[in-house]
């Protein structure tokens, strides 16, 4: 062992004192370079690959246009430039895209598993050679239901400027007592052609869990699992308290970007579920990734028995996927991709209060009230927050039952109880834009009366 430690510091030794340090600045650019090579690879191999799932087409040019155009700085100036490779099974199958990002280091690479969707592997990491696929789907899907009167006006309106400069609509889709009014979509998207949901998907996870609690799996007043022991207050931390984002917990940027995991190809278990308390568990609202991450990795087990895939089958969700980190963890924060037909059968579930069409329930009684109630710490601005879901009961003209999935750049699910209407928003909405969803909202409902 002496031996070693004496050759090792005669290498360091050798190796000239320039080579050996680094400035933070240096560290910091070469860190936004890993993360913007690790973004184009994941969104490339998503966008493409999940579309084709669906039996949809994605050209990687469209990528550059919508999801991978007017991201934030510095990852979007620096993935412009940076050359990457979409590998293709045999069969014409997705497998991997790499993105080059450093002369002395591996490629940063998304892997493709058409049951799982796309997950990053960590910076340096190389690929499994064993990928498991499935055939596309082979769904017969109607023709998009063209909306009429002023609701068609509003949709037009929806696809330019007049709900928010710098807004940029892929779809929108209206549903009232469960028929569709009206869709519509940009060029080269269509019923079948999903986008990451964002934030959207952490409405999902609180679905996720409702049906968990209702299958006698979890309780939201129980311990989440955080923590250590009697002495580590996290453990007093609840399933609630993590779905009304007021664990607690410290978080180090304000919304909680969750870079590492995001774009980094770190995983759950390394970024959500470490990090200290800052206060006292259901006193402070902040808004983190975190928590809704770290409730789904408190229902586990539940998920193990039914995954998402299946969920989503069951809800009629076909072209759904929930996304993992490179060891399989879902990243129910925001990894999901969808498309606006499916987020409004969510949508519908909630109308219904988790009946299915068959008369299955799968949420328990008065979910939907538990995931809408203010109960928590409330945040500033214009909306409350429940519980996975943002509230709109201080909008004016707006039902004050209305409550609300939102994503970034641009993702909404709006859902009207006492008006028994859906409405769905996708977009790609460049950094520091907003769609005015309040707005949006009261002019759907408007000719709805």
């Amino acid at each position: 062992m002496i031996r070693h430690a004496i050759t090792a510091a005669a290498l360091l030794a050798a190796v000239p004192l320039a080579a050996q340090s680094v400035t933070q600045e240096q560290i910091e650019t070469r860190y936004d370079r890993s993360l913007a090579a690790g973004y184009k690879a994941l969104f490339l191999c998503s966008a493409i690959a999940n579309a084709e799932r669906n039996g949809a087409l994605r050209t990687a040019e469209s990528v550059f246009e919508w999801e991978l155009s007017g991201i934030q700085a510095p990852l979007g100036p620096l993935a412009d430039t940076m050359p990457y490779r979409i590998a293709r099974g045999a069969d014409g199958t997705v497998e991997t895209v790499s993105v080059e990002w450093a002369d002395d280091a591996p490629p940063r690479i998304a892997v493709h598993d058409s049951r799982m969707g796309c997950a990053q592997l960590p910076i340096g990491g190389r690929p499994d050679p064993v990928v498991t696929k499935r055939p596309a789907s082979t769904i017969e899907r109607s023709a998009p239901i063209a909306a009429t009167g002023a609701l068609a006006g509003t949709f037009a309106q929806g696809f330019g400027d007049t709900y928010g400069e710098g807004t940029r609509t892929t779809a929108v889709l209206v549903m009232r007592d469960g028929e569709v009014l009206g869709e519509r979509y940009a060029p080269g998207f269509g019923p079948a052609v999903p986008q990451r949901t964002w934030s959207v998907a952490k409405s999902i996870a609180a679905t996720l869990v409702g049906m968990a609690v209702h299958r006698g799996e979890a309780a939201v007043d129980q311990s989440a699992g955080l923590g250590i022991d009697i002495n580590d207050a996290r453990t007093q931390i609840t399933l609630d308290h993590l779905l009304r984002m007021a664990s607690g917990r410290y978080s180090d940027t304000a919304g909680n970007r969750t870079d590492p995991l995001y774009y980094g190809g770190s995983t759950v278990a390394e970024t959500a579920l470490h990090w200290p308390l800052v206060h006292e568990p259901g006193r402070i609202f902040r808004y983190a990734n975190n928590d809704t991450l770290a409730a789904v990795n408190a229902i586990e087990a539940s998920l193990a028995k039914q995954p998402p895939a299946q969920v989503f089958a069951q809800l009629g969700m076909f072209d759904t996927v929930a996304e993992t980190d490179w060891r399989g963890d879902y990243i129910l924060s925001s990894q999901v991709w969808s498309t606006a037909r499916d987020l409004a059968r969510l949508g519908q579930l909630y109308l219904d209060d988790g009946v299915l069409a068959n008369g299955t329930r799968v949420l328990p009684v008065d979910w939907a009230d538990y995931v809408s109630a203010p109960d928590g710490p409330q945040p500033d601005g214009p909306f409350g927050y429940g519980a996975g879901f943002w509230l709109l009961d201080a909008v004016d003209g707006v039902p004050a039952d209305t409550f609300a999935a939102m994503g970034n750049r641009g993702q909404f699910i709006v859902i009207v109880p006492s008006r028994d209407t859906v409405i769905v928003r996708r977009g790609e909405d460049l950094a520091g834009h907003r769609f005015d969803i309040a707005a949006f909202t009261r002019d759907v409902l408007a000719p709805l009366e």
